[in-house]
């Protein structure tokens, strides 16, 4: 096994040497800091498929909470709004909410004062309608306040990183909610489930204009270590500055992405991690061991759903711009999965691979159609046939078709991922 895993990162190694030789160093660099943040959502996903089997097709509002964290926390303050009656106002709504909360949380416990049946029910629903009513006769004048008086919220001006952490903390708290409403739920309508919460995540920020800015976007979200033109301010040349600046965010990642992988495979290897494949392999087994299956599964939601928070965050810092449109579930849910699979589920070092080696197949695969398509195109002109037409939509769509062949080979040969998992320490030899 140590073999063929050495064998294999060797020729991702000699991979990302030939896209750099090729595509240059600042596009390799670039594409491996971004592959660095998906190995963060990939060994999420690992946490809760890989080590817990938990189906979470809702990756990517995890990935779009911890891009709006980082834009609210890192992105500077907006004097306009806090300026304004908009904070006062929003207090109010956040007064509102919290009287609200307390309502329904009162209707629910109204069981110990003997009100059951068909009057806690109707007790309850009437608890939710009054509660979302006040709420929202404050909220609504707040955000048409806040945006035809500041445009929006703005940002607190702190450092990115801190935002990375807040969108952990964000994802966290998200996850707690929606694993105590979904973690119950048979497996597949768990992936159901997680599916709507996603779309229901990425409604609200792109729609909570006075919050987000929604489709306008966020720009410039700041970087956490200095840029190209900071050092082009000291004198450095054009290539030198990016790489400079490109090297010391990818170092950052890279220390953030190899303390989680150390922590979790600690964990994996340890009395946690065994927990956790037994439940897995079979939960009743494990519940009658005296294990609560409920809060271990959980635990490892939350957990993982922490990485991709991080990880969503990582990348918007990197892009400089929060744009909700940009979400779209082939790239921020279905790529993560393959990543997973293809690598080999419950294994880090796998998920580290495939996260890695999926993402720049992901991206060389249409730099390198078009160069096929040009190629044809040339020869079919010069042999009287024709070019080709619509070479650049052509070459997006074979990123698909490249990743299909990919799913298909790995599976056909390697079914348990090109790392599978192992069972002991003797299949680590």
């Amino acid at each position: 096994m140590i073999r063929r895993s050495l064998g294999l990162f060797i020729g991702l190694f000699l991979l990302i040497l030939a896209v750099g030789a090729v595509l240059g160093v600042p596009f390799t660099t670039a594409r491996l800091l971004e592959a660095a943040a998906y190995a963060l959502i990939a060994l999420g996903l690992n946490i809760q498929w890989g080590y817990g089997g938990l189906f979470n097709f809702g990756i990517m509002g995890f990935m779009m909470l911890g891009g709006f964290a980082v834009t609210f926390i890192s992105y500077p303050v907006n004097p306009e709004f806090w300026g304004s009656d908009g904070p006062w106002m929003l207090g109010r709504a956040l007064l509102a909410f919290a009287f609200g909360a307390l309502l329904v949380f009162g209707a629910r416990k109204s069981t110990r004062l003997g009100i059951r049946g068909g009057w806690h029910v109707a007790l309850t629903i009437l608890a939710w309608f009054t509660a979302y009513v006040i709420y929202r006769s404050q909220i609504d004048p707040a955000a048409a306040y806040i945006e035809s008086s500041a445009g929006f919220v703005g940002g607190l001006g702190a450092h990115p990183v801190l935002g990375w952490l807040f969108g952990g903390v964000l994802a966290a708290a998200i996850a707690y909610i929606v694993g105590k409403i979904c973690l119950g739920l048979r497996t597949d309508y768990l992936a159901i489930a997680t599916i709507g919460i996603s779309e229901i995540i990425r409604a609200l920020i792109k729609n909570m204009d006075w919050l987000t800015r929604g489709t306008l976007t966020v720009s410039p979200v700041p970087w956490p270590s200095p840029l190209a033109q900071d050092y082009m301010a000291e004198g450095y040349g054009d290539t030198a500055s990016l790489l400079l600046s490109r090297g010391g965010f990818l170092a950052l990642v890279l220390l953030v992405l190899a303390i989680v992988f150390v922590l979790i495979e600690r964990a994996y290897g340890g009395p946690w991690g065994r927990m956790m494949r037994a439940i897995r392999d079979n939960h009743i087994a494990a519940a009658s061991m005296g294990k609560n299956v409920t809060a271990r599964q959980l635990e490892i939601f939350i957990f993982g759903s922490v990485l991709m928070g991080i990880g969503g965050a990582i990348l918007v810092s990197f892009v400089q711009i929060h744009d909700p449109s940009s979400y779209q579930p082939i790239n921020h849910t279905f790529l993560i999965w393959v990543m997973v699979i293809v690598g080999g589920a419950g294994n880090n070092w796998g998920a580290l691979l495939g996260a890695i080696g999926i993402y720049f197949v992901w991206m060389i695969s249409e730099p390198l159609a078009r160069a096929i398509f040009e190629l044809v195109s040339y020869v079919s002109t010069w042999a009287g046939i024709g070019p080709i037409p619509e070479i650049e939509s052509r070459s997006a769509q074979m990123r698909v078709f490249v990743l299909g062949v990919v799913i298909s080979v790995a599976l056909r040969y390697a079914p348990r991922g090109l790392i599978p998992e192992y069972a002991g320490p003797r299949a680590r030899n």
